[in-house]
């Protein structure tokens, strides 16, 4: 679904990512973790084509993502609330990205009665802009915008950063029936190792803009982290 072939970023004379090779296969759940300035939000704005890449590509099914937009019907991201739009209400921004990926008020409607749970009663009829509501609850629109029109790859940057705990736990059960049902690859970027290992089944460790480990999920993989982190 997705490769990567001899892709770096350099800023001046430094290096911030450099991956010589990767694959993601297609209905992957796959974590990337690293401290700050390890290279994960600068691989995922490559990915969605936010900046150009110094060396490399990246193929995402079959689509060069620097030289086509042929990916971006079947991609979604959600990175941070500069994908929202503020003065919208949410309802509102959710029928415009409706539009964008050509789905109807009816369409939208029906996703959004599937996530009633998640939003908790906190997103919709509330008469709010998107620029009024908490971080959390901005996040939680941000996210669930992110899976109008069926997309084939879904790409979260620290989804679980400012949601309460019910909602974490929500939106692990989300992200792993996207994976196992659905189909569909979920790219995640995260500071917590416990969420990243609960819901990811592959996870790649950046470190300095490399790749420094690439674990196939198991019962030992949350310590496997953690010694490598804290050592």
């Amino acid at each position: 679904m997705i490769t990567v072939n001899t892709l770096s970023k350099t800023y001046g004379s430094q290096t911030v990512l450099k991956i010589e090779a990767l694959e993601i296969p297609k209905g992957q759940s796959f974590g990337l973790v690293g401290n700050n300035g390890a290279g994960k939000t600068t691989f995922f704005s490559l990915l969605l084509d936010l900046i150009q890449p110094t060396t490399g590509h990246i193929i995402n099914n079959e689509v060069q993502v620097n030289t086509s937009e042929d990916w971006k019907p079947f991609t979604s991201a959600f990175i941070d609330e500069t994908f929202l739009i503020g003065y919208l209400t949410p309802e509102e921004y959710f029928y415009f990205i409706g539009e964008l990926r050509g789905r109807n008020k009816a369409d939208v409607d029906a996703l959004l009665a599937s996530f009633e749970d998640f939003f908790h009663g906190e997103i919709l009829g509330q008469k709010k802009y998107l620029r009024d509501l908490s971080k959390g609850n901005q996040k939680k629109a941000g996210i669930i915008a992110s899976f109008i029109g069926n997309p084939e790859v879904v790409i979260l940057d620290e989804p679980f950063a400012n949601l309460d705990p019910t909602t974490q736990i929500r939106l692990k059960s989300i992200i792993k029936e996207l994976a196992t049902k659905e189909n569909v690859t979920v790219l995640v970027s995260s500071h917590d190792l416990i969420h990243v290992t609960e819901v990811c089944e592959r996870i790649v460790v950046l470190n300095k803009g490399e790749i420094v480990k690439d674990i196939k999920t198991s019962t030992e993989t949350l310590e496997e982290l953690e010694t490598f982190f804290g050592g």
